[in-house]
């Protein structure tokens, strides 16, 4: 199977984006004085075609897979710690499950490639393609067959979801690693800038995990283009991501990007097909090292910069309520005009 890639079409439009732009200074405070919120609005405006956005059904979906490369000490949890989270994403325990109930986001677990079988129950997805990746020190982490397929599952996936906004989670011992070596081969950074503490790591096992990567990194010196690059380093969950986020572009969803796997996904997504970005809304800077630097890369402007590092979608879900804000703004806030204010340096209508 050869996995076909959505055409996702550009959507600058710059008729629309003036008008929106229009709309926005005309508002009833200074110009600009809404900062990011404005510059969000419009971003909300051009995905959705609309001067009048409504976000409606918001799905947030995590997406879990175990790694073959967490044998080699990169992480400071056991991989069992990804099916026993995800039981407790599916019991409402887990800070995501929380956040999800408290903003009304839809709330979905997906088994990409978790090393354990579960019960079927409302919520979770069943989408594995294998009992977790192989350890990509000894060969590639999925087949090229394998990385089409959790791409294919990604599509078909979002093809399936309600609503016009996909916020993206994940979970996987190990994955912080993944993300890191994607990150790395596909900007041409250092793997020490990319690499950070994942789930806690301490100083001295922070640079055991970089000398570990690094020498993956050495193993698959030809894995240089973004397909080749995610069958090398893995992992299900990250790859099945990548497929739903070109499918949600495809769609003209948002989609609200969460911390650095979550990015990485995005990264390798916007490498195949750049206009991705435009879809995207970054949730916050995390506290793991690289992320910035990932940021940077694409040069994404995130809304929060909150010290997060736990994953799971936790910051799209706290960043999800400036999004309503946003699209509040644009559709509610009266003009000058409408409300009678005199604008900047202009004398009061009675006064003339």
């Amino acid at each position: 199977m050869i996995f076909a890639i959505p055409t996702i079409d550009d959507i600058t439009q710059p008729a629309l984006a003036a008008r929106l732009q229009n709309l926005l200074d005309n508002k009833t405070k200074p110009v600009g004085s809404l900062g990011q919120i404005e510059r969000l609005a419009q971003r909300i405006g051009l995905v959705l075609g609309s001067e009048t956005p409504t976000l409606t059904h918001p799905q947030l979906v995590v997406f879990a897979g175990d790694h073959g490369l967490a044998a080699r000490g990169i992480s400071a949890y056991p991989s069992d710690v990804t099916w026993q989270m995800v039981e407790n994403f599916l019991a409402g325990g887990a800070a995501v499950s929380v956040l999800a109930r408290q903003h009304g986001l839809g709330l979905k677990v997906v088994d990409c490639g978790v090393r354990h079988d579960f019960a079927p129950r409302a919520g979770l997805l069943i989408a594995k393609v294998a009992h977790g990746t192989a350890d990509a020190l000894e060969g590639q982490a999925m087949t090229p067959e394998q990385c089409d397929q959790a791409m294919a599952n990604g599509v078909e996936l979002v093809r399936v979801l309600k609503g016009n906004a996909l916020l993206l989670g994940e979970m996987g011992i190990g994955n912080t690693s993944a993300a890191s070596l994607l990150m790395s081969r596909l900007t041409g950074l250092d793997i020490v800038d990319c690499t950070g503490a994942g789930t806690g790591l301490d100083a001295e096992a922070v640079q055991r995990k970089i000398g570990v990567l690094g020498q993956v990194l050495a193993r698959h010196p030809h894995a240089a283009e973004p397909l080749t690059a995610l069958a090398a380093f893995g992992g299900y969950e990250i790859a099945t991501m990548v497929g739903a986020v070109l499918q949600a572009a495809a769609e003209r969803r948002v989609i609200v990007v969460d911390g650095f796997i979550t990015s990485s996904a995005v990264l390798v997504a916007s490498k195949l097909k750049p206009n991705v970005l435009q879809r995207c809304v970054f949730a916050h800077r995390s506290g793991e090292r690289g992320h910035a630097l990932l940021l940077s890369h694409l040069k994404a402007e995130p809304l929060l910069d909150l010290g997060l590092r736990l994953g799971e979608g936790s910051g799209a879900a706290l960043a999800w309520p400036l999004l309503l804000s946003a699209c509040a703004i644009l559709r509610e806030m009266v003009s000058f005009e409408s409300a009678g204010v005199s604008r900047q340096n202009e004398a009061p209508a009675a006064a003339r």
